[in-house]
């Protein structure tokens, strides 16, 4: 073999071997592309007042991680996001009680994503607090005074004292917090009694402000997350559980956001009307932007529920949900 020729068969191997190294070179970045590629849209979420908090955190979270990413969410109660999601005006929706047949027939899908509860309120002006404080109340009398009617006075309440008539406040929009605790009462929203107000900051702020009033408030709407503490004029009526006419060591779990918490965690207030939170899409979601901010929801951004005064769902709860997604 010649010189010449010799060094043209290792001019030629040394090109194709270049080529092969470019290429694989090159389709190794393409990878790391794809892996890295920064997510860029919008999502649409309406629903639940309960659930916007917390949703309001993760998605303040998200963006941070992706600023290509818009995430618009609105509160106008659960039964407002499931119509809205259902006809496909947003992408998703915050709801706050069980999904029913009739709705799952219609297309939703749905993931719970932590977990709050109802709490009965009044004004921290209540002529009966002390007492209400001491004895709680039963399911019953809750009972009595939303759906029977048949205690209509706060002297009714514990056959003492001079306090007057009970005003009794409920939501006039279709909600989760109200179906809820409703279902608590053994009925469902309809049969609420008194007068409706809108929203959980309008009952709130009802409650708050009538001393004779009484209602109820979903937990990020009770107490001030930052403080931990219940809203300045706004308390708390201790649930008789055990009906024994008194608030046992137990049953005192209300002097802070974090033991009350706890006691919705461990099952010691009951559920209903404590409840899972969930989001609701139309059919599984095909979006790319939606089902990556369920999963980092159901991952990474489980670390700021606590912090936000919700309840984190159980380990096994979180790995069903997730397999939803697959």
């Amino acid at each position: 073999m010649t010189k010449a020729l010799k060094l043209s068969i290792a001019c030629l191997f040394a090109v194709v071997i270049g080529f092969f190294a470019v290429s694989c070179g090159g389709g190794q970045t393409d990878k790391k592309a794809d892996a890295t590629k920064e997510l860029k849209g919008s999502i649409s979420v309406s629903g639940a007042f309960a659930l916007y908090p917390m949703a309001s955190k993760w998605a303040e979270e998200f963006q941070k991680l992706h600023p290509g990413v818009s995430i618009n969410i609105s509160a106008g109660g659960a039964g407002k996001g499931m119509a809205d999601v259902l006809a496909g005006m947003v992408d998703m929706a915050m709801f706050s009680r069980e999904v029913n047949k009739e709705e799952i027939a219609k297309g939703a899908w749905f993931i719970a994503v932590s977990r709050d509860a109802v709490l009965p309120t009044i004004s921290a002006k209540n002529p009966m607090l002390a007492e209400l404080q001491k004895k709680g109340m039963t399911k019953q009398q809750f009972t009595d005074i939303f759906i029977n009617e048949k205690i209509t006075s706060w002297k009714q309440v514990y056959k003492t004292g001079n306090a007057g008539k009970i005003n009794v406040y409920n939501r006039s929009d279709a909600c989760g917090a109200a179906e809820m605790w409703a279902k608590y009462l053994g009925g469902a929203q309809e049969d609420l009694a008194g007068v409706g107000v809108f929203g959980d900051p309008g009952i709130a702020s009802a409650v708050k402000n009538d001393v004779l009033g009484i209602g109820f408030n979903n937990l990020n709407y009770a107490y001030d997350v930052n403080t931990r503490k219940k809203y300045d004029g706004l308390e708390i009526i201790p649930i008789d559980i055990n009906d024994n006419g008194k608030i046992d060591s137990t049953e005192q779990v209300y002097g802070s956001l974090d033991n009350l918490m706890t006691a919705i965690r461990d099952g010691v207030y009951p559920s209903p009307p404590a409840r899972d939170l969930y989001f609701i899409s139309k059919g599984k979601p095909q979006n790319e932007i939606v089902i990556a901010f369920l999963k980092w929801i159901m991952t990474d951004g489980q670390k700021f529920v606590d912090e936000a005064g919700y309840v984190q769902l159980k380990e096994n709860q979180i790995a069903a949900e997730l397999k939803k997604l697959d």
